[in-house]
């Protein structure tokens, strides 16, 4: 079943459930989804790859909402963000841990036969690859800058 019957069905789900929260991040979802479809050039599907790239993208924009709201002492928004990033995180692949994401980096590292932070570069784009969608952008380059530094 692909994410985009997968996020029909469950809207059906929150609809009979009358839970306005889940009703408007699958919304979300289903419209991001949507206009991927619908755009100049695209393909009738998606892969699996392309979805799981835009759940990140939508998830991605609420945690800097979210952040924004936190700063401006907004608790009523920030919370809604919460939510809705914790309805829209269940269709995201198992996050690695941070001690997974460093073995598997420490291995990308020996890959590429990369020493100093000047090779960051070379390990960002082979780690991008093969995490995709199983570890954050952010936390990925952080570890890695502190993987080569050391």
């Amino acid at each position: 079943m692909s994410l985009e019957q997968t996020i029909n069905a469950d809207i059906k789900t929150a609809m009979l459930a009358k839970d306005a929260n889940a009703l408007t991040s699958l919304r979300a979802v289903k419209a991001a989804i949507l206009l991927a479809k619908t755009a100049e050039g695209a393909k009738d599907e998606l892969s699996a790859d392309d979805e799981i790239k835009i759940v990140q993208k939508l998830v991605k924009q609420r945690k800097d909402s979210l952040e924004i709201f936190e700063q401006q002492n907004r608790a009523d928004l920030a919370e809604k963000e919460r939510q809705e990033i914790a309805v829209i995180e269940k269709y995201l692949p198992a996050q690695l841990s941070p001690e997974e994401l460093k073995a598997a980096l420490q291995k990308i590292i020996a890959e590429t036969g990369a020493s100093s932070p000047a090779d960051m570069g070379k390990v960002m784009g082979a780690a991008s690859k093969a995490l995709s969608g199983k570890a954050d952008g952010k936390a990925i380059s952080t570890m890695v800058k502190e993987l080569l530094a050391s």
